[in-house]
């Protein structure tokens, strides 16, 4: 079969993010978002920004086609705007995260929609619980001889990307032990994860034809890889991010792709071509930044150089800064690195819950940034927003406590990431042969292991004074 891919504008951008539908009351997900999608269309038809998802509780914000990450910003805060006196109106808040941290899956209601009623027909037990939230970024390409290669080159950030923003640490009210436990969930459904290496936009064609054949696929669409090309749209779609909590996070990660796909695009013009890693390599890197978030080791090189990634993210985004400055988001993608030092998605969410002892307080934090538009420091929070508070009162004996799926949590042996610019060594120590195969290679230093995964102090630590040292490193001062 034929697969045309739609002419576009080079880099150009789109975002996609979907949010949770919250009762403040008792911050369960909110299966309102038919009623909420309708009575904004009575208000402002022809919108266009905000859309369905397969569950009855998820609203997605799109923006529209734009050239830069500011204004795919404002399509978001104008889609928030949109929503904000229907939400008002039936009490309901929003709240962003790759999954909800006590919500049962299997009781989450599908849209009225037969593409999802087919796939929850399907796929049974695991269409049930995709109770999870992302966001997906689309990068124009002019040329359809460059996407695939452009796709490619994706998949070997799949493992930066995925831990930069990994937000779903808990799921149906336990620690899951995960970074990012969506990417798990995610992947169950038959054609869901990484990509098949395809060379040639034939091979695609060749690939969908059979698939389409067999009856695995009705249509394009359903092949629902974490990178993949949009020929609708004529662009390349990063699918592997968790849902960001906050719109800072949400321009970063735009930042990051939209930077990464120019850049690929001029050395495809330059006539050089990009760097690729083994299809097993990616699936290593996935599941390790799904499982160790920012405290991954990622495998950097086809043959098989070893990089943390707290060390790979300042590099690669020095590297893109021209492309950044050319594309107008050098501050944004500049925000990447701060992200990972003063606390991600997931740190700041276990965070939480460690110190107020509810999960009830993850979502209330999580509404809480929605709202502000920006990360805020957990501490913070749990001191001056959530005790006392009507929720903090009324979790008390009846709120979610969060159990542990790691045994050796349940014995107080090894603990996940509590901070971020101490990271905690457990990550490291729990795979030893990654850390002696890190050891290794050429050009590593025991110090920078130290560093970065688990040394007693980072730099900016021991540079610190008692009395300037915050309460917590790594959850934004704490």
């Amino acid at each position: 079969m034929l697969i045309k891919f739609a002419p576009s504008q080079r880099s150009t951008i789109g975002v996609e993010w979907e949010l949770q539908l919250i009762n403040p009351q008792t911050n369960a997900l909110a299966e309102c978002a038919p009623e909420v999608l309708e009575a904004v269309e009575k208000q402002r038809p022809e919108h266009g920004i905000l859309h369905s998802e397969m569950l009855r509780n998820t609203v997605e914000l799109v923006s529209r086609k734009r050239t830069s990450v500011a204004e795919c910003a404002a399509d978001m805060n104008e889609g928030l705007s949109l929503l904000q006196p229907v939400l008002d109106e039936l009490g309901v808040e929003l709240a962003g995260g790759g999954s909800h941290p006590f919500a049962n899956p299997t009781h989450e209601l599908v849209s009225e929609h037969p593409r999802y009623k087919e796939l929850v027909d399907r796929t049974q037990y695991w269409g049930r619980q995709m109770l999870i939230f992302g966001t997906h970024v689309h990068v124009g390409v002019e040329d359809r001889a460059k996407a695939l290669p452009i796709a490619r080159f994706l998949t070997t950030k799949i493992g930066l990307l995925q831990a930069l923003t990994a937000a779903s640490p808990f799921w149906d009210g336990i620690d899951t032990g995960y970074a990012d436990n969506r990417a798990m969930m995610f992947q169950q459904l038959p054609t869901a994860g990484i990509p098949p290496e395809l060379p040639t936009w034939e091979n695609l064609e060749e690939y969908t034809d059979n698939m389409m054949r067999v009856g695995a696929i009705h249509h394009f669409d359903e092949l629902r890889w974490d990178v993949r090309p949009a020929p609708h749209f004529g662009t390349v779609e990063a699918r592997i991010a968790d849902s960001s909590s906050n719109l800072a996070e949400v321009r970063a990660l735009a930042a990051l792709v939209h930077c990464l796909v120019e850049w690929a695009s001029r050395e495809l013009d330059a006539g050089r071509e990009l760097p690729t890693l083994p299809h097993w390599y990616v699936e290593e890197n996935k599941w390790r930044a799904a499982r160790y978030g920012v405290g991954a080791l990622l495998i950097d090189t086809d043959d098989g150089e070893l990089m943390p990634m707290m060390l790979a993210l300042p590099d690669l985004v020095e590297q893109l800064l021209p492309v950044a400055e050319d594309l107008d988001c050098a501050a944004d993608l500049a925000l990447a690195p701060q992200l990972v030092s003063d606390g991600v998605g997931y740190v700041r969410q276990r965070l939480v819950s460690k110190r107020a002892g509810t999960l009830d307080a993850v979502v209330a934090h999580s509404r809480a940034e929605l709202k502000a538009g920006t990360p805020i420091a957990p501490a913070l929070f749990v001191a001056r927003q959530w005790r006392g508070s009507e929720e903090a009162t009324r979790s008390e004996g009846s709120g979610h406590t969060p159990e542990s799926g790691n045994p050796d949590e349940q014995s107080g042996d090894a603990q996940p990431h509590s901070t971020v610019l101490i990271p905690r060594s457990d990550a490291i120590d729990a795979q030893p042969h990654i850390r002696d195969a890190y050891l290794r290679t050429p050009g590593s230093h025991s110090s920078d292991l130290s560093l970065q995964l688990g040394g007693e102090q980072s730099a900016a630590a021991s540079k610190a004074t008692e009395k300037d040292r915050p309460e917590e490193w790594g959850a934004g001062a704490a």
